[in-house]
């Protein structure tokens, strides 16, 4: 039921229909809201922390998922190659935390999120967890002294912490009917009025798009991998899994399931059913009866809780390529800043 009604209302943003129109008072009672905490910035009633390294602040103005997380990930390796130490701050959102918290190896989607526990596995790269973002980034730069750079995954409207570079990223979607939540996708108008205490400022954004769309700015690709792996640590070729002749049963507990199952029938996988869930779906009451050959095949994001479960899930990781002039942008943007202290011609640390 769920699903069906966020179905329902994301169908509903694309357009101008009758559902849309009847959430507007609600979007112009949230909008008013989104206003009000941006003038408590611009006039100092409250105001930003700035932190000793650059904070780059990946995040986006639409509900639902557009690419954060993958960009995320490109971007933290993108400064790795360059030869900084970046790490990764999150809400965490889903957690139980209660303060900022560092996720560990231990750690789980039912403490921490079920994104950083993804972040963590593919970067590699310190990750702390907190909903208020400076005490969090405060015990980040406390716990792991070395590091030069932070990389937020999402926090845009979180004006607390003072950022050097903002990330806003948006899918093929664009701004669907350009109204704000719950009548559109908005969660502030677009073009935004810039909180310059917070940081923001139009030369200190790039806009990454992940889909085509009308929007001006850099386009990433994106494909699932060639391979998946499930909870014992095995991997398999996609191939396998199309000659397998076992019936394949696809599951995603993300904002857009139906993008997930396109991109999997476009590799040649002959899905048999799929299931479509809420986003940040926690699977604790999952269960599923089916044919013992049926092969479940999940989201990499799901996976960090359906394996708690169901270890023989195969996970099929998402892979997108920032374009050259993104990180062009990027490195005009943040490295002057902060450079590293010995560096090859290449960008590489030197050892």
């Amino acid at each position: 039921m769920a699903a069906a009604l966020q179905a329902a209302i994301t169908r509903a943003w694309q357009g101008r229909g009758a559902l849309s129109t009847a959430l507007l008072p609600i979007s112009w009672i949230y909008g008013a809201l989104t206003a009000l905490h941006r003038w408590t910035y611009a006039t100092g009633l409250q105001r930003s922390e700035k932190l000793h390294v650059p904070v780059v602040v990946v995040g986006n103005v639409i509900a639902g998922g557009a690419g954060k997380t993958p960009t995320v990930l490109g971007v933290v390796s993108h400064l790795q190659s360059l030869g900084f130490k970046p790490a990764i701050l999150s809400r965490g959102y889903g957690g139980s935390h209660q303060l900022p918290t560092v996720v560990a190896k231990t750690s789980t989607a039912q403490e921490v999120g079920d994104e950083p526990l993804l972040l963590r596995r593919s970067s590699g790269v310190p990750v702390v967890v907190g909903r208020d973002r400076v005490a969090a980034g405060k015990l980040l730069l406390k716990t792991h002294p070395g590091i030069t750079h932070i990389v937020c995954d999402d926090g845009l409207q979180h004006f607390r912490l003072f950022r050097d570079l903002e990330i806003c990223v948006f899918d093929s979607r664009g701004l669907g009917n350009g109204r704000l939540l719950p009548a559109g996708m908005l969660r502030q108008a677009w073009p935004r009025t810039p909180v310059t205490e917070a940081g923001q400022s139009i030369q200190q954004l790039l806009v990454l798009k992940t889909g085509p769309s009308d929007l001006n700015g850099h386009l990433a690709t994106r494909a699932l991998s060639e391979s998946a792996v499930n909870g014992h640590g095995q991997t398999m070729a996609l191939d396998a899994l199309r000659q397998s002749g076992a019936p394949l049963h696809a599951i995603a507990g993300i904002a857009q399931p139906d993008n997930f199952f396109r991109m999997l029938q476009a590799k040649g996988l002959d899905l048999q059913t799929t299931e479509g869930l809420p986003d940040h779906y926690d699977f604790d009451s999952y269960s599923r009866t089916s044919d013992e050959r049926e092969v479940l095949i999940c989201t990499e994001k799901d996976a960090a809780k359906l394996w708690g479960h169901r270890p023989d899930a195969w996970a099929v990781p998402l892979l997108q390529t920032l374009p050259p002039s993104f990180l062009e942008a990027l490195d005009q943007a943040l490295v002057p800043q902060h450079t590293p202290p010995v560096s090859s011609p290449h960008g590489h640390t030197t050892h």
